[in-house]
């Protein structure tokens, strides 16, 4: 499943999702993909620049604390709630 925040993909097209059994999806130059959720994890791309803030920054300590780097997801997984970690993103936008 993948969502489109147009909030946090600024890219000048939509990238195409391919309908193969394993989850292909054209990440945007300067984005990368994320997991977030508790209990179901749905997936975000987003810029690389919010790697630069500190809030950002705890949130993947906290990542490499609970799951470490080698998940099954094959992607970065944020062990928080999704309206946490969205209102995080809105705060990195606005600054």
């Amino acid at each position: 499943m993948v969502f489109w925040l147009p909030r946090i993909v600024n890219a000048k097209t939509s990238p195409k999702q391919s309908l193969s059994s394993s989850e292909m999806t054209v990440v945007p130059k300067g984005h990368f993909v994320v997991y977030v959720g508790e209990v179901k994890k749905k997936r975000f791309v987003v810029p690389i620049s919010f790697l630069k803030h500190p809030s950002f920054q705890n949130l993947l300590s906290q990542a490499e604390e609970e799951f470490g780097f080698n998940h099954p997801l094959g992607a970065l997984v944020i062990p928080c709630s999704e309206e946490a970690f969205l209102d995080l993103t809105c705060c990195l936008q606005r600054s």
